[in-house]
């Protein structure tokens, strides 16, 4: 008895290889990014509405779920924290949005490199939200790590980790002189 004869079925492509086997269902792409962008728009239309708490609460959630399905070396779960790092900052949470600021810079090297302006973007956010800080216990603790972060991204020599060394000094000088310089 012959042994039956199977035609070709096409020509085999990389996509074959990670495509689903039949009658599986694949993960849907929920935050596709014009979903992102339509629940990113969702959570500033709450905050500008003035419940910040309930955009917050919008904003962990969409972090959750990005971070879920991109992980967490991804530009879009970067964009959301940066994002939870803004909201904070307006409950008037200054500590944790730096701390946002900061985890988002260091995301920004890993994704981006240290030379993308984005990076350099994202420091002086962090920048500008320490120095908008009132004056607590956690602002030199702070400082000191936006200005490691800073020198390790930017170099000990830069304009910006230059001006933050500058700025943490003064405070620190503060206390001694009763007053502290402001740049």
């Amino acid at each position: 008895m012959p042994e039956p004869l199977f035609r070709p079925w096409g020509t085999v492509t990389p996509e074959f290889w990670t495509a689903s086997p039949p009658g599986a269902v694949g993960a849907p792409q929920s935050q596709a990014p014009e979903t992102l962008r339509a629940r990113l728009a969702k959570v500033a239309e709450v905050a500008q509405g003035g419940r910040l708490e309930d955009a917050t609460a919008l904003a962990a959630q969409l972090d959750q779920d990005v971070t879920v399905e991109y992980g967490e070396a991804h530009l879009h779960t970067l964009q959301v924290r940066e994002v939870r790092g803004y909201l904070a900052a307006l409950m008037g949470n200054h500590a944790t949005g730096l701390s946002w600021y900061l985890h988002a810079m260091q995301l920004r090297v890993t994704i981006q490199g240290p030379k993308h302006p984005d990076v350099e973007a994202a420091t002086r956010r962090a920048y500008s939200l320490w120095r908008a800080m009132p004056p607590d216990s956690d602002r030199q603790r702070l400082g000191t790590e936006l200005l490691t972060i800073a020198s390790d991204i930017h170099g000990t020599d830069s304009l910006i980790v230059r001006r933050i060394r500058e700025r943490l000094y003064s405070l620190m000088l503060a206390p001694a002189t009763g007053t502290a310089q402001l740049d």
